[in-house]
């Protein structure tokens, strides 16, 4: 009879550690980035528990295609490397820890948390 608790036990435990281990895909938290609309108005946008290991391109609504987002702050609790270029691609890029944010002049057009 104890056999089959402790393994019913130990099913369960793996169960659970399984399930937990596939909700561990999102950064926690939340990224800010500002951005001009496309009637000139200065805007914030953000994304809420972003997809980590995927690059994500940065859009705000309503702002010119191509144009980029700036002043990037990462209230979340993965490190963040933003990119110039959309895609995660080119050279510039900035490296941003959790909590850490970047001043007005840095651009970003992609980002991508570990």
């Amino acid at each position: 009879m104890r056999l089959r608790s402790s393994l019913a036990a130990s099913a369960g435990a793996v169960v659970l550690l399984l399930a937990t281990a596939g909700s561990a895909s999102a950064a926690n938290g939340q990224f800010r980035y500002t951005y001009m609309t496309s009637d000139g108005y200065e805007a914030v946008g953000f994304m809420n528990d972003p997809d980590s290991a995927t690059c994500i391109n940065i859009e705000g609504p309503g702002s010119e295609p191509g144009s980029a987002a700036y002043a990037p702050k990462n209230r979340t609790d993965a490190v963040a490397t933003v990119f110039l270029e959309a895609d995660c691609t080119g050279d510039a890029y900035f490296t941003l820890r959790p909590g850490g944010g970047a001043s007005d002049r840095l651009l970003v057009r992609s980002v991508v948390f570990s």
